[in-house]
């Protein structure tokens, strides 16, 4: 680590204490980041971690949806997101008019929202979901058919294991579509000892290859359980840091390089630093969306 990098570190910890604040980062941000986190995790481990902190400032490190759903859970708290321009194009494919057109269609459907949305989107939803929970967010469901937006391969996973009537939003993740079954085919032939897990908005295609098909937060679980010493990892590369970091003792190797979320890189350092030093960016859910969509999140939380 540079000079400039621990002296950066020391004003953050200094700004953390004095604005009483917490540092909640993604799994697939940058190292750095990921290392001087409070926690670090999956969408749902951190909606949970923001729900019960004690703190008056949640510095997010990770896109404008999650800084949406912490605002959503925590109205008395500042949240802020260092990057503004930190988006998700997945969350921008699926807007409320879209759901609510739906709906209409499907009067007889609820509507399960992926946590990859926004808040008005969360607002028209019937529960919300993270890839770690969404078959059981299905399962919750006592109805014969549901609406899923808008990650369609994730929704091709739930529907696999949930004996519904899926009704699909043609959304995807535009990083997990760049993994393609040939990823994972010349991987295994450069490591055959090694097993494969795979995120479920990867194409089925890839999917169909895996071991294990799981949450972020699922992977990291299971990296250090498995006995398996070497692991190919078919998700974004910005999981690997963390994976390493727990189990030095352990390989993994990415199956694609491609897989990179621009603008999960977006925030660094000095982005942590300017946020507290100036309060910004604050993420604030209007308060008529917010008591919309925190019932629908509500009932995600309440999936044991």
């Amino acid at each position: 680590m540079s000079n400039s990098d621990e002296k950066l570190i020391e004003e953050i910890r200094h700004l953390k204490q004095k604005r009483k604040a917490i540092i909640l980062v993604h799994n697939y941000q940058l190292g750095e980041v990921q290392d001087i986190a409070d926690y670090t995790g999956d969408s749902l481990d951190l909606s949970r971690t923001a729900s019960k902190a004690d703190a008056e400032v949640i510095v997010f490190c990770g896109v404008h949806f999650m800084a949406e759903t912490a605002s959503i859970l925590c109205p008395d708290k500042t949240i802020l997101l260092p990057d503004i321009n930190a988006g998700c194009p997945m969350a921008d494919m699926i807007n409320a008019g879209g759901l609510r057109a739906l709906k209409k269609e499907y009067p007889n459907a609820p509507a399960i929202c992926y946590v990859n949305t926004s808040a008005e989107v969360k607002a028209e939803a019937y529960i919300c979901c993270t890839s770690t929970n969404a078959v059981k967010a299905a399962e919750s469901i006592n109805s014969p058919e549901v609406i899923f937006v808008p990650d369609k391969y994730l929704a091709h996973y739930t529907s696999s294991h949930v004996r519904k009537k899926f009704i699909i939003w043609d959304g995807y993740c535009p990083t997990h579509i760049k993994i393609l079954p040939e990823d994972i085919l010349r991987e295994r032939a450069l490591h055959p000892q090694a097993e494969v897990m795979v995120h479920p908005e990867c194409i089925p295609a890839v999917t169909a290859l895996a071991d294990q098909i799981l949450s972020t937060g699922g992977m990291c679980k299971y990296a250090k359980e498995t006995a398996a010493q070497e692991i190919i990892v078919g998700t974004e590369i910005g999981l690997l840091h963390r994976l390493r970091k727990e189990n030095p003792e352990k390989k993994f190797y990415p199956a694609s390089e491609l897989a990179i979320c621009p603008n999960m890189k977006r925030i660094n350092l000095e982005k942590v630093l300017w946020a507290l030093q100036d309060m910004k960016y604050e993420i604030k859910v209007p308060e008529p969306i917010r008591v919309k969509a925190q019932v629908t999140v509500d009932r995600m939380l309440a999936i044991p």
